[in-house]
């Protein structure tokens, strides 16, 4: 693997929201606590322990962290666990999880997106759920599904990867954003032609997606950067032909607001706007699963075309995945390594902006 030390700036053609008027970071870090360096003005706790693997996260309605597990290759071990409070010991839910790589809670109901399809799971007791079923089930050797977001219009949207790095996948939700009814009805095709749509969020407030985009892995140091994208329904990105290497392969396909680290494994997105403070600002935050890093992609607020780069936001974690932000907009990253899930602050001292 070939590595960008965080002094490098990282080159970025940003799109509908990038812009270089967000965060005012210039990529030197601090120490924030529990042993991690951030951008000035943020503090770092640790929030959980005992989570190795953790993979994604979710908070329900009553404030409550949700995080599951995930191997690198199933071995019976992945789980989903919800934590009550800081400091509190994980509480194991779900213990019969398969590669659950996306949760979301909305209107009661856990979906866990995971090998082969996606649940639901409803009544839960504070110990159990009273019942869970399978709502979507894909085709055999789909690939890998991965995150979830719920867009304005109240469906459910899922990033699957293809199943090999070059292939012409033999299903259409394969290599592709895909969405459904919170029932499970209605699976389309939103947006194909994506090696590996990983995370999903939404802008708040917009139906504007944002997704984190692996490129191929078998290339060596000819492959290029992985990506944070916007993607639109209808859009085709050109896998297998396009892998993000330009030229006339990708000539009809939609470029990327970010170019991020080459074999990055680039995992979650969270989009804040104000909530860490005036040095991040309205701000994309992507996780590097192989960098040990959490990157910064400046987004402006009102839409407007720009070009910027990229920058360090967060280093000190072994391998960082799962991204969350809890109602009063902190930040929860967890350890795939360790199993830590830490939390991110502003400083008493570090100035607000407004949402």
């Amino acid at each position: 693997m070939r590595c960008r030390t965080a002094a490098a700036a990282l080159t970025v053609t940003l799109g509908l929201f990038a812009s270089a008027c967000g965060g005012g970071t210039n990529g030197r870090l601090m120490n924030i606590g529990a042993d991690l360096q951030g951008v000035s003005g943020l503090q770092a706790d640790v929030y959980a322990q005992g989570l190795t693997n953790a993979a994604a996260m979710a908070f329900d309605a009553d404030g409550h962290l949700w995080v599951a597990t995930a191997a690198y290759q199933d071995a019976g071990t992945d789980a989903v666990y919800v934590i009550d409070s800081a400091g509190a010991t994980p509480t194991k839910v779900i213990d019969d999880a398969h590669t659950p790589l996306g949760l979301l809670w909305h209107d009661g109901v856990l979906y866990v997106s995971r090998a082969g399809g996606v649940d639901a799971y409803t009544g839960f007791n504070g110990t159990t759920f009273a019942e869970h079923h399978p709502i979507v089930t894909l085709p055999d050797g789909v690939g890998e599904v991965n995150g979830l977001a719920m867009s304005p219009d109240g469906r459910i949207s899922l990033g699957i990867s293809s199943p090999c790095d070059s292939c012409t996948p033999e299903s259409e939700y394969s290599a592709a954003v895909v969405s459904f009814a919170p029932d499970g009805s209605d699976l389309r095709v939103d947006a194909s032609g994506i090696r590996a749509p990983v995370g999903l969020e939404y802008f708040p407030g917009t139906d504007t997606l944002f997704v984190t985009m692996n490129q191929r892995d078998d290339l060596g140091d000819a492959t290029p950067g992985d990506w944070l994208s916007i993607v639109t329904p209808g859009q085709h990105w050109g896998f297998p032909d396009c892998y993000g290497q330009g030229g006339t392969a990708c000539a009809n396909a939609p470029s990327p607001i970010a170019e991020l680290d080459p074999h990055a494994a680039v995992s979650d997105v969270a989009l804040v706007t104000g909530q860490l403070g005036s040095a991040v600002g309205t701000a994309a935050l992507v996780a590097e699963w192989a960098k040990g890093s959490v990157l910064l992609v400046p987004l402006s607020t009102d839409g407007t075309a720009a070009t910027g780069t990229a920058r360090p936001f967060l280093t000190g974690i072994e391998n960082p995945v799962a991204l969350a932000l809890d109602a009063d907009g902190d930040l929860f990253t967890a350890d795939w390594a360790t199993g830590t899930v830490y939390r991110i602050s502003p400083t008493s001292q570090a100035a607000l902006t407004s949402p």
